[in-house]
């Protein structure tokens, strides 16, 4: 196994470890469906929690997106190197 291979699985880990990590912090979308909510909900506090689940949703893009081509890349390399 060479050193091209070993940075390659790497980084392959790093992204699949942010891919899990990045949507385990995201909010269910029926999270609250049942709830009755009170008053202690303001503008500020909804519009955080959508901002922030944007935020990680746009992210779970990139980094999937990453993902995928370095998967792709990485099979294009071994397929032409053996």
């Amino acid at each position: 196994m060479g050193a091209v291979e070993i940075i390659f699985g790497i980084v392959l880990l790093l992204f699949a470890l942010a891919i899990i990590v990045v949507v385990l912090l995201q909010e269910g979308h029926q999270q609250s469906l049942g709830a009755i909510t009170g008053g202690a909900d303001t503008f500020l506090s909804k519009n955080k929690a959508r901002s922030m689940d944007a935020f990680l949703a746009r992210w779970t893009k990139f980094i999937a997106i990453g993902f995928f081509v370095l998967v792709l890349v990485i099979n294009i390399i071994m397929y032409f190197t053996k």
